[in-house]
């Protein structure tokens, strides 16, 4: 049975931190549903690139697959305001605190681990990375234990950080990697050329 995993998208999202894990991840076979935070299906991001998302926050709840049960991982791009547009919504909140409980695979980039994660608590007792300068924004409160790194990608449990759109392709893998083995992330690391 294929994995599957669900990718947000919120106006001002960074179009290369989405739409890198996406091609990479359908490319080794993964099932990937890309959901539009906002109404309608069409989401312009940060660099005024509109992504036809395959369906809506809504349409998924709707759905009752707005439900960790029914996938592997989600993937949190970054760029602005997009993180923060998805730190404002409540039910991408409760979807990411509900993955980490069941131990999903959490992927998040670039601004997303400090806007998006940490002020749900996601970054307690982990070690991350995030785009450089991000980490000193985030309350102490929240960091509980947390350990910002500069690394290009960490992966620490079931979180999988990445500091931005220049490592959107090593992040990808290192998603691919948690879902299907070191293996495979190598093979499409050596496809694309990583």
């Amino acid at each position: 049975m294929p994995k599957n995993v669900l990718v947000f998208l919120a106006e001002g999202f960074e179009e290369v931190e989405a739409v890198t894990p996406i091609d990479y991840l359908r490319r080794v076979g993964i099932e990937v549903t890309v959901a539009a935070v906002n109404e309608g299906p069409t989401v312009k991001g940060a660099r005024g690139i509109r992504v036809t998302a395959d369906a809506s926050l809504d349409d998924l709840a709707g759905k009752g697959k707005l439900k960790p049960v029914s996938w592997d991982a989600v993937v949190v791009p970054g760029g602005l305001p997009g993180a923060d547009n998805l730190a404002a919504s409540k039910r991408v909140g409760d979807f990411l605190k509900g993955m980490n409980e069941a131990g999903k695979v959490i992927a998040a980039i670039c601004a997303a681990p400090a806007r998006v994660l940490a002020p749900l608590g996601l970054l307690a007792g982990k070690k991350f990375t995030c785009y450089p300068g991000e980490e000193k924004n985030i309350s102490s409160s929240h960091l509980a234990g947390a350990g910002w790194k500069e690394d290009r990608v960490i992966v620490d449990g079931n979180l999988v950080t990445s500091c931005g759109a220049g490592t959107a392709g090593v992040f990808a893998a290192a998603i691919i990697g948690e879902l299907l083995g070191a293996e495979e992330a190598q093979k499409i690391a050596d496809k694309v050329l990583l």
